[in-house]
């Protein structure tokens, strides 16, 4: 048996660069790694088979399952498993949950099957699966060009408390949507990413002051009750409310872990979802084999 815990993320800069001749669009972006875990169970089968405690996620299209299947077709393998996935990131909310799980999945079934795939192979296994699934194979903080998959790992950040909260909302074709949303006098060139990851190297602290997401403004726009949602974290005193991905999760920086946890429990006790979560250093862990 092998378990893995998969971290959500937050997006410290997230700008769109343009539209590519692919479709796809160029995105410049900074991934920080944090501590809101999804968990996954990997014990030897005769064939493949998948549970997750959101039901309505265990159908062949989720990404764990195509996970599987491509590695045991790029490995020549017919070895089964059997999958357990406890959910605990929220699902569509832009914390990158299910690119999480794919990544958990690459890196338990490698080791389960004894594969022996190297990281480079595993990351453009992890690239076609979608455009962050690499990033959460190192985890930590990262910069990522491209459409996402291009990722190159940046010295960890200071230790912070993020208070992330994530609405009970949900879009059809969400990530579509929003791309659908932007203009080109939303696209950006880039610099504040390149200025972000300058401090970041530097070791300077976090600062509210450098997080952009070029999906701010149509945000607002295609989840129409995201801002009283933005008005409930600044009545629990977050300075600065941030969309985290392309949402709907919204995040702020906390000043430390017990302003973090109060501001957290304010929002839990209005019947919203809530959590006061680290940044973390690492990306998918091997927890026991």
């Amino acid at each position: 048996m092998i378990r893995l815990r998969a971290p959500a993320k937050v997006n410290l800069t997230l700008e769109v660069l343009r539209r590519r001749p692919d479709g796809y669009h160029e995105v410049a972006t900074i991934f920080q790694a944090v501590g809101l875990w999804d968990d996954l169970v990997l014990e030897e089968a005769e064939a493949l088979s998948f549970r997750c405690s959101v039901p309505e996620l265990e159908g062949s299209d989720n990404l764990v399952v195509k996970a599987a299947k491509m590695l045991a077709s790029e490995a020549g393998s017919k070895r089964g498993a059997d999958i357990s996935l406890s959910k605990h990131i929220p699902v569509a909310g832009g914390l990158g949950g299910g690119s999480a799980d794919a990544a958990a999945a690459l890196v338990g079934l490698n080791t389960l099957w004894e594969l022996g795939l190297s990281h480079e192979r595993l990351s453009v296994l992890a690239a076609r699966l979608g455009s962050d699934v690499p990033f959460f194979l190192s985890g930590g903080t990262g910069i990522a060009t491209g459409r996402g998959e291009l990722v190159t790992s940046l010295p960890s950040v200071r230790p912070a408390w993020l208070v992330v909260l994530a609405p009970d909302v949900t879009l059809p074709r969400k990530t579509a949507s929003l791309y659908g949303a932007l203009t080109t006098a939303d696209y950006a060139d880039g610099r504040a990413t390149e200025q972000a990851v300058a401090r970041l190297t530097r070791g300077a602290a976090l600062d509210a002051a450098m997080l952009v997401n070029t999906f701010e403004r149509v945000a607002y726009r295609v989840f129409p009750s995201l801002a009283s949602f933005a008005d409930a974290m600044r009545a629990a005193e977050a300075e600065r409310v941030h969309l985290a991905g392309s949402g709907p999760s919204l995040f702020t920086l906390a000043p430390d872990e017990a302003t973090g946890n109060a501001m957290a429990e304010r929002l839990s006790a209005d019947g919203l979802r809530a959590w006061c979560v680290p940044t973390v250093a690492s990306g998918v862990t091997l927890v026991a084999e």
